[in-house]
């Protein structure tokens, strides 16, 4: 609860000065597309837009394509980069935005996505970034859509899928797939002491 709390208490407003949104699909969540385009077209200080691919085997899979992201409003393209392959988890997801990261030498990212999963997928990249030695500054962006609202993947809300999340978690920490509350912690002071700038407005 204490890791949740404070992934969720890092200013949102901060993603407004990123060099990257980073969005990770899944579970036919259009709105997790809609909300970091809207962002991205409305900020020209994002040099990257990066979209995560999902998992085929969902039912309510589509095939991201520039052609699709266009039919929800993208229209800036340049600095668009899309994942190729499948990723049937969070990790593959989580690794291929830190390939970006790494090879593109990007500087900050806001990872976009529905709220119930915001925790984990944060984790999942912070657990990417300290295998590849990266520490830049990731904010949280929950994607703006109501909790009761029906998942398309399965008809749930994210009342009902918070428990299997926070399961998740606390599996996947043993496995050494998702970062610790230490290693949170750890992460927080560096963003803090190194970026407040940043998170309470006032970027350099």
């Amino acid at each position: 609860m204490k890791a949740l709390t404070m992934i969720l208490a890092l200013p949102q407003s901060a993603a407004a000065h990123v060099d990257a949104i980073a969005i990770a699909s899944g579970q036919g969540e259009e709105w997790r597309f809609t909300h970091g385009i809207r962002n991205w077209e409305s900020n020209l200080h994002h040099r990257y837009l990066l979209v995560a691919n999902g998992n085929p085997a969902e039912k309510t899979y589509v095939e991201i394509t520039l052609d699709y992201l266009r039919s929800l409003g993208l229209h800036r393209t340049e600095g668009v980069h899309l994942q190729p392959e499948p990723a049937p988890n969070t990790g593959l997801q989580a690794a291929w935005i830190v390939e970006q990261v790494q090879g593109r030498g990007i500087t900050s990212i806001a990872l976009t996505v529905s709220p119930y999963h915001l925790p984990r997928a944060y984790l999942t990249v912070l657990k990417e970034l300290d295998r590849s030695g990266i520490r830049i500054p990731v904010i949280p962006v929950p994607v703006a859509v109501a909790p009761h609202a029906s998942i398309p993947e399965t008809g749930a809300t994210a009342y009902d899928l918070v428990p299997g999340e926070v399961k998740r978690i606390l599996a996947y920490m043993n496995k050494d797939w998702v970062a610790t509350p230490q290693d949170l912690e750890r992460y927080l002071h560096w963003l803090w002491n190194n970026h407040e700038p940043l998170l309470v407005g006032t970027p350099e």
